[in-house]
């Protein structure tokens, strides 16, 4: 057995809404989607949305509305400081909330924040120790 991420799972309130934000954001959906969820290739890892309660439901959970944290981010790692700025900025364009504008970080990256409509939180960060391939994946030390 192999341990691997391979889809991370959104639940959102409005799916219709959220794909065509993360489409805005540059994410392309998978036309293995419908109207109940959208999948879209985001380099190695799948995105999913899938409505909050349907989410909760498919889980065996109670339905809750989403605590303003929820103690995950999901990274959006960028190949330089100029990068991130400009990753943030578009995000926020599309649609998306600034929460913490991208500065100089005590790891000695950069990095800033912004929550999706959903608030799901998106670190973008640019990690001189974490190089980047070809790809545009982590390459881990």
């Amino acid at each position: 057995m192999t341990p691997r991420i391979t889809l991370v799972t959104l639940g959102v309130a409005d799916v219709a809404a959220s794909r065509a934000f993360y489409q805005r954001l540059g994410f392309t959906a998978s036309p293995a989607g419908n109207d109940d969820v959208a999948f879209f290739d985001a380099q190695g890892v799948v995105l999913g949305i899938f409505g909050h309660d349907a989410l909760a439901e498919d889980a065996h959970l109670p339905h809750h509305p989403p605590p303003a944290f929820r103690g995950v981010s999901i990274a959006w790692n960028a190949a330089s400081e100029a990068e991130t700025d400009a990753i943030i900025a578009h995000a926020v364009a599309c649609g998306a909330t600034l929460l913490k504008p991208p500065e100089k970080v005590f790891w000695g990256g950069y990095s800033g924040y912004f929550a999706d409509p959903d608030g799901h939180l998106w670190e973008v960060a640019f990690n001189p120790f974490f190089p980047l391939s070809a790809e545009g994946r982590i390459e881990l030390p």
